[in-house]
């Protein structure tokens, strides 16, 4: 069976498309292009803001003109991870989707379900004529996932719905009604350049076969950082053997948990075996530790040729040592809502730069501001103690739970109807561009919800098939039962 053969197949139709549009975060111009062609040859009036961010409006059908106007709302840029022997070029191949039983994945990549699958639902929504609804706007946000730079630029008036539909969330049968802010915290070390001793012996350590996975959604499995993983071992190398750092190199982006980290070093010849004793070892405790959630593990040493150069041994420990200190995964609970993280922190990358420079990338989260703020100055002070200069972003909003939301109690009870049970409400840790609507449109009564989505940010990133069409009922029912003025 192929993709487009999927039920319900006006949706799987849009999201094959979407599959085959190249669309990074920063560099979505042939999704904008896809979009306004899309627009063309159905019709629909479409507009377009100085970020990029895309809004297409289609009237009520035959006797839901009384209605509220309601926003469906997802972003275009997906995240760009792929496995170490997968060629791919995210900026110009298409993503290659392959059904595994239950489940959708691609061949090696992410598969960009987050949130193409949105984009999908509203192409679906806008292409169909046997909907019925009110007036709708499809908001297609730019950048979401490398700084929510779309909906912090999003003007006053480019909208002009009340009621937003977030298809942003990835568990089927919850709604969401609140999420964390975000705040991004980055390190810069400075080293000196030493030339590398002809008489050392250069050994190459790998962290790799890691789930890796989203810093928010999934922070709280305990799954293991290839950053924290190193950095662990050299710590526990420099307190025992005299080496030097030539390279550091561990994770990608600032809102996924790191797969895969390397580091090269140089011993003397000597230590080589009980270097590899102390790996062994170190490897085996591992092991251990994540056998739940990261079986697939590995740590792999092997001798490499002499780099030109390694690091001084003064930035060296600084990198080591405040490293090994930064925090990483669930700061706190939240006391509102049961199960819910509250706070959190990802050491998300490691990146030898030109300039002699390393740069460490950061990220919190937090439901609460101050919690958030607390935490980043943490993280800031950890690596401030190691002599490395420090930046922090603006960070963006998190989104209060509304209780008393009106478009929350339709989606429950229309959810109710269609299939005898209660859907769980809930917030959700992960980042959504919610809080940043809320700044612009305080008016907006919000929701999130969609289909069940796993190991997303990572390339075993997958849906789950059965819950598209679920979710879609979902809101094919809420867009028809949303009440008249």
């Amino acid at each position: 069976m192929s993709i487009t053969e999927l039920t319900p197949q006006v949706l799987w139709k849009f999201f094959h498309e979407v599959t085959q549009v190249p669309r990074p975060s920063k560099k979505e111009g042939k999704m904008i292009q896809y979009l306004e062609s899309f627009a063309q040859k159905y019709n629909i009036p479409i507009k377009k803001d100085a970020a990029g961010n895309i809004l297409m409006s289609k009237p009520a059908t035959p006797g839901m003109e009384n209605r509220p106007t309601v926003i469906l709302q997802s972003h275009m840029d997906m995240v760009c991870e792929k496995n170490n022997d997968t060629v791919h070029d995210f900026e110009n191949d298409p993503i290659e989707t392959v059904i595994d039983g239950e489940w959708l994945k691609a061949k090696g990549t992410t598969l960009g379900a987050d949130n193409g699958i949105g984009v999908a639902a509203q192409l679906a929504v806008l292409a169909s004529d046997d909907i019925e609804h009110g007036p709708i706007e499809c908001l297609f946000t730019v950048d979401e996932e490398t700084g929510l730079t779309g909906a912090k630029a999003l003007e006053k008036g480019f909208m002009t719905g009340e009621i937003l539909l977030n298809l942003d969330s990835e568990d089927e049968g919850e709604i969401f009604m609140g999420c964390a802010g975000g705040k991004d915290t980055q390190a810069t070390f400075t080293y000196t350049p030493e030339p590398a001793a002809a008489d050392r012996l250069y050994l190459r350590i790998d962290i790799k076969g890691l789930n890796g996975g989203h810093s928010g959604g999934e922070i709280h499995k305990g799954l293991g950082n290839a950053n924290k993983v190193l950095v662990r071992f050299l710590y526990i190398l420099q307190q025992s053997h005299d080496f030097t750092l030539c390279e550091i190199d561990g994770g990608n982006l600032r809102n996924a948990i790191a797969r895969e980290a390397h580091a090269v070093i140089g011993i003397r010849p000597a230590d080589k075996e009980q270097v590899r004793v102390l790996l062994n070892n170190f490897t085996a405790d591992i092991e251990n530790e994540l056998k739940h959630v990261d079986p697939n593990v590995q740590i792999i040493l092997e001798s490499v040729d002499a780099p030109a150069t390694c690091m001084d041994s003064k930035t060296t420990k600084n990198v080591i040592y405040s490293l090994q200190a930064c925090p990483h995964g669930v700061i706190g609970m939240s006391h509102d809502i049961e199960g819910l993280v509250e706070t959190s922190t990802n050491l998300a990358s490691v990146k030898m730069k030109e300039g002699n420079t390393i740069v460490v990338g950061t990220s919190q989260r937090s439901s609460i501001e101050s919690c958030k703020i607390a935490v980043a100055n943490q993280v800031a002070a950890t690596f401030l103690l190691a002599d490395a200069e420090v930046t922090q972003g603006d960070g963006y909003p998190g989104w209060a739970p509304n209780p008393n939301s009106g478009i929350l109690k339709v989606a429950q009870e229309s959810y109710k109807e269609l299939f005898g049970k209660e859907a769980k409400i809930m917030a959700i840790h992960a980042g959504l561009e919610c809080g940043l609507f809320l700044e612009k449109y305080p008016y907006l009564d919000m929701i999130s919800f969609g289909p069940t989505l796993r190991d997303v940010h990572s390339p075993n990133e997958r849906i789950k098939i059965d819950t598209v069409d679920l979710w879609w009922r979902h809101l094919l029912a809420l867009l028809k039962s949303i009440p008249a003025k």
